[in-house]
């Protein structure tokens, strides 16, 4: 296959891996709260959902090897432990999610039932696809993903050029860049960068036709793809949530902006096609998911198939369970979460696409370690209110901005390689 193709249709595939529908309604609201500082905030969101992810993407280039190896350098137990927390955390929240987002934009506004049966039929049908694993998902997803991405720029379009005069000022409680970052946590688009790079390794190798740089250029060229189509799409769907603002309740739900949205840019008709592509996105999202976190536990257990079995059942039964709760509730509870799998994963991610000699063994494991203790004060921030711990925050630069980890972090990254090359100096 020629290259350019080769580059162009794995671009896709990441960016269609990337896209799940879920992550939709983040960015809509993101521009309606921020008003004026929109373009503030997106650059906070595209860091932190699309930057990051990229630079997990060249990570993948860099080593070619599997998820385990972005924390070997800690140590094996260390790596283990951080993808079964990965892992987990897919199942529990955002793989939930897609449920709600499909009950929330195509099932709630059309048909009076509940949200349990939503997501139990939901998990019920993705159990089948995921126990027969068949080519009809890759086969939606090549013409979900362009029908979804052309409705939407179809959505930023028109909503940029045919916005209101008004728009309300931004009532965000933090800074806009801050507010961008933390809110492109709950994309999971970092988490998914690890784990999909992984997977388009295992894609290349069994294609078996390319050397270690082939690879590496393959990687780095289609991540660039993938990325610049998340930036557009995000950066757009924030501008109009900021452009449109004036024409909504301050109260209004993530999904219920984005359907208001899709209704003034395209009508009733083009918002129910979209809703139901939207879900599509969505379920093929969750079962590709599922599969991977059910293939991770079969590869621990000896390709035991039984295990992949209970794996893809638990995580279905999670998915009903959890799935049943409405979109704004599975995003707040995932807060506390994110604030202690982010940091860590940053740092990996970072730690791994620098030259080795700046990241050694001794470095890892300072780093990951300091940026681990000092994410404890936000991760706690969002559990307990107490005096001490405001203390605490008030204490480390950037805590109350839930990012006092970051300084800490990078000032032992200086130290560990100042001690490095003096040691090997006056050796």
């Amino acid at each position: 296959m020629n290259k350019t193709k080769t580059i162009i249709i794995i671009g896709f595939a990441i960016f269609a891996s990337f896209f799940g529908a879920g992550n939709l309604i983040l960015p809509p609201q993101l521009g309606f709260n921020s008003g004026s500082d929109w373009w503030l905030v997106t650059l906070g969101f595209i860091i932190s959902a699309t930057i990051i992810p990229l630079l997990a993407l060249l990570g993948h280039a860099k080593l070619q090897g599997t998820m385990m190896d972005f924390g070997k350098k800690v140590s094996p137990l260390f790596s283990l432990i951080y993808c079964l927390c990965v892992y987990i955390i897919a199942v529990t929240l955002p793989i939930p999610r897609t449920a709600a987002v499909t009950h929330e934009m195509a099932i709630e506004p059309f048909f009076d039932t509940s949200s349990l049966l939503t997501s139990s039929i939901y998990f019920a049908v993705a159990f089948v696809f995921i126990m027969n694993r068949g080519n009809i998902l890759s086969i939606l997803g090549k013409f979900l993903t362009p029908l979804i991405v052309i409705i939407l720029l179809v959505i930023i379009g028109i909503g940029v050029f045919n916005a209101p005069e008004v728009m309300n000022p931004s009532v965000l409680e933090t800074a806009p860049l801050v507010a961008g970052l933390l809110e492109g946590y709950q994309t999971y688009d970092a988490l998914g960068g690890i784990l999909i790079g992984g997977v388009v390794i295992i894609s290349l190798n069994l294609e078996g036709s390319t050397t270690f740089e082939e690879r590496k250029s393959i990687i780095i060229k289609s991540g660039l793809v993938a990325a610049a189509g998340l930036l557009i799409i995000y950066a757009g769907m924030i501008a109009v949530g900021a452009l449109h603002n004036s024409e909504f309740d301050a109260s209004i739900t993530r999904s219920e902006l984005l359907a208001g949205l899709s209704i003034r840019t395209l009508g009733n008709v083009g918002n129910v096609f979209l809703s139901v592509l939207i879900s599509l996105a969505c379920f093929t999202t969750a079962v590709a998911v599922i599969v991977g976190v059910a293939d991770f536990f079969k590869g621990l257990f000896k390709d035991s198939q039984m295990v992949y079995t209970i794996a893809a059942f638990v995580s279905c039964l999670l998915g009903v369970l959890i799935g049943q709760f409405d979109v704004h509730y599975i995003i707040v509870v995932a807060l506390p979460v994110l604030m202690f799998i982010y940091p860590l994963t940053i740092v990996l991610i970072l730690l791994n696409i620098i030259p080795e000699k700046y990241a050694t063994k001794l470095v890892f494991r300072g780093v990951v370690l300091v940026a681990f203790i000092f994410s404890i004060p936000d991760f706690l921030g969002f559990l307990i209110e107490a005096e001490w711990l405001t203390n605490i925050k008030n204490a480390i630069p950037l805590a109350n901005e839930n990012l006092g980890w970051v300084l800490p972090a990078f000032f032992t990254f200086i130290l560990l390689n100042l001690k490095n090359f003096t040691t090997k100096a006056t050796a």
